[in-house]
């Protein structure tokens, strides 16, 4: 919107300063500045407005120290973030960038989920909420609708260097299902050869690439929504992972750079850091009332919606094999569970009555059935996340 304002501006009366807003690094800053502002100006607001209306959470009896203080702290804190999020992308983003554009509709596919998910639990009593099935169901054609665009659509493409004859090359965009593998030299994965074997199946390459989609943004949606249990812990290890994918996001689109670092070029895709420069805001805004004792949760709201951004932003930028490593965090909580009810059904049927391997699952709530308090907790499992983090930006280098 303003970016289209200032390009017109700049075209037809030479406007000083107007040339600013053709670069992303100025317009990140800004989308930024305006979601910080958004999430901690207006999120008192909402945050009363939900106390109004009554939009308490109601706390399982988990047995946890504290946990009845917790009772009737307003939730779908998901709405600060999504629409501190998208104010910016709408006014300074490219809205005709198809990776814009993607991220914009996950946003609000997801966030329309958590928030009937919210809405069962809080108005209807109903402490489980929406059915499992219908989120899987949810995050099941998101990937369906994910994967056929970035599969088929002409403007998703990358930057390869081709022959032209036998002394000439060039560079041309083409399409591809390439993906990064870390930590290995010319590094590039093609989904493809996973059925190449198969007649004409150059043709047939999504039936390969879209399941691997479903898969990633059920999993990191899920591992998000598990890992938003104790104050702040879900907001600010998911900061620490979208700033990761912020520098992956900005050397991918910079022609320069991703040749530097020898890493795909993908044209375009540099757009959605003003996206990810929102959420980052937004995500870092809303911490400032979820941060403990937590004035407001995030709910389903912002947990489905978070991890599904993050891993559609990692798929854009053919990052996702990194996710088990950036999104380590969401992993552990993950396994957690899995571990729980595997070993807890195993021991039930070898001696007839079932062990838990954990105090309690996910892992957070195991430390602070420990006697660990929650918000030592979440300050290990951010410092966690930012060893991962750091570590995922080095595999830019070391192979």
């Amino acid at each position: 919107m303003l970016y289209n304002l200032f390009e017109f501006l700049e075209l037809e009366y030479n406007l000083p300063g107007a040339t600013l807003f053709q670069f992303i690094s100025f317009r990140s800053a800004l989308a930024i500045i305006i979601s910080l502002l958004i999430s901690t100006l207006f999120g008192k607001k909402i945050i009363r407005f939900l106390r109004i209306k009554q939009v308490g959470e109601n706390v399982r009896e988990l047995g946890l120290k504290g946990q009845n203080q917790k009772k009737g702290t307003p939730t779908m804190g998901g709405i600060i973030i999504i629409i501190s999020t998208l104010i910016p992308v709408l006014l300074l983003a490219k809205l005709n960038n198809i990776y814009v554009q993607l991220l914009i509709f996950t946003s609000l596919w997801m966030g329309i989920f958590g928030f009937i998910d919210d809405y069962i639990k809080i108005f209807k009593k109903d402490k489980k909420g929406l059915k499992g099935h219908f989120k899987i169901l949810g995050q099941v054609i998101l990937g369906i609708i994910v994967g056929l665009i970035l599969h088929s659509h002409p403007d998703v493409t990358i930057r390869k260097e081709k022959n032209i004859n036998s002394k000439e090359k060039t560079l041309v965009n083409e399409k591809s299902t390439l993906t990064t593998i870390p930590f290995i030299k010319n590094n590039e994965f093609d989904y493809y050869d996973l059925i190449s074997w198969i007649p004409r199946a150059k043709e047939f390459s999504w039936i390969i690439f879209i399941p691997i989609v479903i898969f990633i943004i059920t999993a990191v949606s899920n591992g998000a929504n598990l890992t938003d249990g104790i104050d702040g812990l879900a907001a600010g290890s998911s900061a620490i992972m979208v700033f990761t994918l912020g520098i992956f996001s900005w050397v991918s689109g910079n022609i320069i750079f991703s040749n530097y670092l020898n890493i795909m070029y993908i044209p375009d895709v540099g757009e959605i850091v003003i996206f990810i420069a929102s959420f980052l805001g937004a995500l870092i805004g809303f911490l400032w009332y979820n941060a403990y004792p937590a004035q407001i949760f995030m709910g389903d709201t912002g947990s489905l919606t978070i991890g599904a951004i993050i891993s559609v932003i990692a798929i854009m930028v053919r990052k996702e094999l990194l996710l088990p490593l950036l999104c380590g965090i969401f992993l552990i909580e993950n396994l957690s569970v899995i571990i729980q009810v595997a070993y807890f059904k195993y021991t039930k049927r070898k001696s007839g009555k079932g062990k838990r391997f954990f105090l309690m699952a996910p892992l957070h709530h195991h430390f602070q059935i420990k006697g660990m308090h929650e918000s030592k907790i979440v300050s290990r499992f951010w410092i966690i996340g930012i060893i991962l983090s750091v570590l995922t930006i080095v595999t830019l280098k070391i192979r």
